[in-house]
């Protein structure tokens, strides 16, 4: 594994969605997808998914220490899952169902840019706090509590029994504010109480992470620099902002530092630049002799080789 001697000291778990993706290649978007017929593409690969499960492997690449918990179905797949998670040496804390089987999405890349996921996760959607051994967090620096939005009795009680065990262990705490599956198609004071109830854990919220559209959307304004105070006056700590092309910020204290991105010659990844980012900064978030400014370019360097496919993070299943 691509170990990184500036992450090896660093203990990272994790609770989040653990699934099976299925990446196709970009291809090119229009009306032609809307149609009966057939497109080809260069290549189709079944790799580990869910937010939070791309976020332990990257950590556990890297070389930090790595706990994985979350909920996965009584079936095939699910086994395939925990697979993979010990044989890359993640201390692994799946929840079994036999009543929801294990999640699958199939993540679309266009050759614009843009993606779009098309996800099935009953097992991931039935995580509630009782599934949760929270004895794993002892020993572990920082607890990343990614996919925040797609369990309802997390989202509604358990997020905030979670943060304060995590607390009382002694680790600084994570939030990925990725694209709530919701706010597309549910009526708005569904949204609003959905939007509520994160807004209601940020006082246990050391870094929020999330891109400068989802950060404008949870905070309901059009400005990232709005989104960013919003967030700080509901209890966030610091703000880690996904960039894109500008490359990437944190946000503490009323002020935004931006590095740009790290130059890239070609990209074979499209997907998972995100969580591979929110990943590096959470592993140092303890380095504090290292400047904001250090580790936001150290960050972008691995965001970079992982686009380049120097840095192989994300796995393909188990068989």
């Amino acid at each position: 594994m691509p170990r990184k001697p500036e992450f090896t000291n660093s203990a990272l778990c994790v609770v989040g969605n653990i699934n099976r993706d299925v990446k196709l290649a970009p291809l090119h978007p229009g009306e032609h997808l809307f149609r009966d017929g057939e497109t080809s593409v260069s290549s189709i690969n079944e790799t580990i998914g869910g937010g939070g499960a791309n976020s332990a492997f990257a950590a556990a690449a890297l070389g930090a220490r790595t706990s994985f918990l979350g909920k996965v179905g009584a079936d095939a797949l699910g086994k395939r899952l925990l697979r993979t998670l010990k044989n890359y040496q993640i201390s692994a804390h799946l929840a079994a169902s036999p009543a929801h089987q294990t999640g699958t999405s199939i993540a679309l890349a266009f050759d614009t840019g843009q993606r779009h996921f098309l996800s099935c996760l009953p097992a991931s959607e039935s995580l509630c706090f009782d599934d949760l051994d929270c004895s794993a967090l002892t020993g572990y620096d920082h607890l990343l509590r990614a996919d925040i939005w797609f369990s309802d009795s997390m989202l509604f009680e358990g997020n905030k029994t979670l943060f304060e065990n995590a607390r009382s262990a002694g680790l600084s705490i994570s939030i990925d504010l990725n694209w709530d599956p919701q706010w597309s198609r549910a009526a708005a004071d569904v949204i609003r109480a959905r939007k509520k109830a994160v807004r209601a854990v940020l006082p246990w919220v050391n870094l929020a992470h999330g891109n400068i559209r989802e950060l404008k959307e949870f905070a309901d304004v059009d400005d990232l620099s709005t989104a960013l105070n919003r967030l700080s006056d509901w209890g966030a700590e610091s703000v880690v902002v996904h960039m894109g092309e500008q490359g990437a910020g944190y946000f503490h204290a009323g002020a935004l530092i931006i590095e740009p991105p790290a130059p890239t010659s070609t990209r074979v990844h499209a997907t998972g630049t995100g969580d591979v980012l929110s990943v590096c900064m959470m592993l140092l978030h303890r380095r504090t002799e290292m400047e904001i400014s250090q580790r936001l370019r150290l960050a972008n360097r691995i965001v970079a080789e992982f686009m380049e496919g120097k840095l192989q993070l994300i796995p393909e299943l188990e068989d």
